[in-house]
């Protein structure tokens, strides 16, 4: 019986799409131990190309920058999350935040999570120690809410004077970022799992971030003011 099927140069990526990835990765790899190993300042653009035996023709062509080879898989992820957001199925009774945050897990899980997690986990302790690398990541993140964004209004229809779907992202990311330093701070080498797990708990404390009070200790009860100056 005949069956419909997909030719297989749709399933499988050419041969100068796989070489291109291997290129790619190795810029990654190279770079991240290289950055991790001497400090970001102390490897310049030139070395890391000869390590990886590639041009920096070929490097420019695959990455804008040091800084962006540094975060690229922190970058892929949110690139995920930017087309999980435009296509994934959505409930009717979600909320935006929750559409977000479905989008964020589904992304991860698009990662191959045993050399992503490595790679992640060292860019992220590389940002945390490197001015450069913080202040690209700040940047990226103000482009991929924009995008998001732009997402949210045409796919939801959202009013684009309206501030709440702006303030949903920017509780989404800082959440997510709580999470990452949770997870780059456990020891010995968290999994892409742990990260899940960590991710989730950030987004379940939400609710209680925003009606959390401060209320004064019971033993430092204010005093009275009455015949002081």
């Amino acid at each position: 019986m005949a069956t419909d099927s997909a030719p297989s140069s749709v399933l499988r990526p050419t041969l100068r799409e796989r070489k291109k990835q291997r290129t790619r990765e190795a810029l990654i790899d190279t770079a991240l131990r290289l950055f991790t190993q001497r400090d970001f300042d102390g490897v310049t653009l030139d070395e890391l190309c000869d390590r990886v035996e590639v041009s920096k023709r070929t490097f420019f062509r695959t990455f804008a920058s040091k800084e962006e080879v540094a975060m690229a898989p922190y970058e892929d992820m949110w690139r995920a999350f930017i087309n999980e957001l435009e296509s994934r199925p959505v409930a009717a009774e979600c909320s935006i935040l929750q559409v977000l945050q479905e989008a964020v897990l589904a992304a991860m899980r698009t990662m191959d999570t045993g050399e992503w997690a490595h790679r992640l986990l060292s860019c992220t302790r590389l940002a945390g120690r490197t001015p450069a690398i913080e202040a690209h990541c700040r940047y990226f993140c103000g482009v991929t809410v924009r995008a998001a964004l732009d997402v949210l209004h045409r796919r939801f229809g959202l009013d684009p004077h309206d501030l709440r779907p702006r303030l949903a992202l920017d509780i989404l990311v800082a959440a997510f970022h709580r999470a990452l330093e949770t997870w780059a701070d456990r020891p010995q080498d968290p999994t892409a799992e742990h990260l899940a797990t960590d991710t989730l708990a950030a987004f379940a404390a939400i609710p209680g971030s925003l009606t959390l009070t401060g209320a004064a200790p019971a033993d430092r009860a204010p005093q009275s003011r009455v015949g002081t100056l």
